[in-house]
């Protein structure tokens, strides 16, 4: 984005619709034709672009999250534009409402192609302060949420003999990230799970993979303090914020068939920083920057 561009939207991180609408990508305009694709997330700043990127490449894309109006409203955009999706309402945290959800879109479509877990969140706070409720929060959503979509997908797959295949956001957990503990032990929950599944899930024909992006620039920066969000894009070798463009290519690659020999894998997409140092969500304590011990 040019800097006089930034200057003119100063409130708005990521990307915004009509730049996802034409942000050059490295795939052909029907590689993903008549795929169906369940996104979940599908209105936060990566699953947004994602559902760009996919619906540009020819699927339906199904938008999965907990407010009806957000997902309308992408909905809406997408179609506006000529592009194929719809919008479902449920809580990846219900494993009944997660069944309702897939067999809902079966019984729409007569299949589903692929799924994408992109739902998340988490808070920055030092682990020896989390709360019961904070910590249960972060793990029902981003470990046994991802796994109810994961399992709801693959049981479908096995009852209907159809191939599918499955991406998980995840983070990068092979470096330091510190001041989310809740997150890493949910999304180390998820590489391990999307491992031992992917060979468990490989006589089935469903591949299971994983995304683990590094500092993206998006909405969900603004949990985090103006200190914290400007040490960043020094967090990796390149010195810069990916987008969650970057971390759509990656989906489109896994979930695709350019991706079709490839399972049990994680795709790191942070610029080298897992190669690079340490990233400190709530400030770096002073006993670690003191000259002095």
């Amino acid at each position: 984005m040019a800097d006089s561009q930034a200057k003119e939207r100063p409130d708005i991180l990521g990307l915004t619709d009509d730049e996802l609408a034409v942000h050059r990508t490295a795939f052909a305009s029907d590689v993903l034709k008549d795929m169906v694709v369940v996104l979940s997330g599908g209105a936060g700043g990566i699953g947004r672009a994602i559902a760009w990127l996919f619906a540009r490449l020819g699927a339906h894309v199904v938008l999965v999250g907990r407010n009806q109006e957000r997902l309308d409203a992408l909905v809406s955009t997408l179609t506006g534009r000529k592009l194929k999706a719809s919008a479902y309402a449920a809580d990846i945290k219900d494993p009944d409402a997660v069944k309702a959800l897939f067999d809902a879109v079966w019984k729409t479509h007569g299949r589903v192609d692929g799924l994408i877990n992109s739902a998340g969140g988490q808070f920055p706070q030092p682990a020896i302060d989390f709360s019961v409720k904070g910590w249960n929060a972060v793990i029902n959503t981003n470990l046994n949420g991802t796994w109810y979509m994961m399992q709801a997908a693959a049981q479908h797959w096995r009852d209907n003999k159809y191939p599918g295949s499955i991406v998980n956001i995840v983070v990068v957990t092979t470096h330091g990230l510190y001041g989310i503990a809740h997150t890493i032990a949910a999304r180390s929950g998820v590489i391990g799970l999307s491992r031992s599944v992917a060979v468990e899930w490989a006589p089935l024909n469903i591949r299971v993979n994983c995304v683990a992006p590094g500092a993206i620039e998006t909405e969900g920066w603004k949990v985090y303090t103006p200190e914290a969000r400007a040490a960043y894009p020094r967090s990796n070798p390149m010195m810069r914020a990916g987008s969650p463009w970057d971390v759509a290519e990656a989906c489109a690659y896994l979930a695709g068939p350019s991706g079709g020999f490839v399972t049990g894998e994680t795709l790191t997409v942070d610029g080298g920083g897992q190669l690079w140092g340490e990233t400190w969500t709530t400030g770096k304590p002073s006993y670690f920057t003191d000259e002095d011990p």
